[in-house]
């Protein structure tokens, strides 16, 4: 006769099923949950193995990075200056923005660098952010474009204006986002956590997690946000210099036979 609680007990075939089954229920609940980090010289976040690869780093105090050869790093500094050595040693001053494609970064202060590998940039210099964004988002919020990709889906920085009252509509991004908080506070919220955002706050948002921003009565929130990809930016077949260049009142975008072949 078999022994009950011999049947009843798990081998170690099963026992070792059940622990790889809770570790990637595990590694997908941590996919799927915002990432908070603050001011430290390091490498924060690492998604340089996925389709739009992208590093985190920060710089704190007085410390320096060099741009990886073939990647293009967006700058922010939020404290401080850094001043570009690849670009005819340009200052940053705090509450400035840059895409940087050379040379190194010293930061005397506190900045973020999202670096974009396998990507080529075009070197620019702005700021300071608006008080309110040049695009109509949702929920009553704005966006501006601070650097547009060059062409369509290269990668691009933005500000995302979030006024006091906000409570916006839950919604999934197909990549990346990393930002940082620049004014305001306000909260992240996804279906299993709300995370307090103060500025000086680096968070990451992973790929298609659900998740939205509030802000309370009196408070707007401010956030640079870096897009790893898009579905927008000139093509070789439109854009305004092609497009409005006229051949016996006929766009040139409409003319292949003249058209440059990529």
């Amino acid at each position: 006769m078999t022994n009950p609680t011999e049947s009843n007990s798990l081998n170690g075939a099963q026992w070792l099923c059940i622990l790889i089954t809770l570790s990637t229920i595990k590694i997908i609940l941590l996919m799927h949950i915002v990432r908070l980090f603050s001011f430290q010289t390091a490498l924060l976040y690492d998604e340089s193995t996925l389709a739009f690869p992208s590093k985190l780093h920060a710089l704190s105090g007085t410390a320096s990075f060099v741009v990886p050869a073939g990647s293009t790093c967006f700058l922010y500094q939020h404290d401080g200056e850094s001043i570009l050595t690849g670009h005819f040693k340009l200052p940053v001053y705090a509450g400035m923005y840059a895409c940087v494609t050379e040379g190194e970064i010293r930061c005397t202060g506190q900045a973020i660098i999202i670096e974009r590998l396998d990507y080529r940039g075009i070197f620019s210099l702005g700021g300071a952010v608006e008080p309110r964004g040049r695009l109509c988002y949702i929920d009553g919020c704005t966006d501006s474009l601070l650097i547009p990709p060059v062409k369509y889906g290269d990668a691009c920085l933005n500000a995302l204006f979030f006024p006091p009252q906000t409570n916006q509509t839950p919604h999934t991004h197909p990549s990346v986002r990393i930002g940082m908080v620049i004014r305001g506070q306000g909260v992240c919220a996804t279906p299993d956590h709300q995370v307090p955002l103060v500025v000086g706050d680096i968070f990451v948002i992973p790929t298609d997690t659900i998740h939205s921003f509030h802000t309370d009565a009196t408070d707007e929130l401010v956030v640079i946000a870096y897009h790893p990809d898009t579905d927008f930016g000139a093509k070789d077949e439109d854009h305004p210099m092609i497009n409005r260049s006229i051949v016996n009142g006929v766009s040139a975008k409409f003319i292949d036979e003249i058209r440059t072949k990529a």
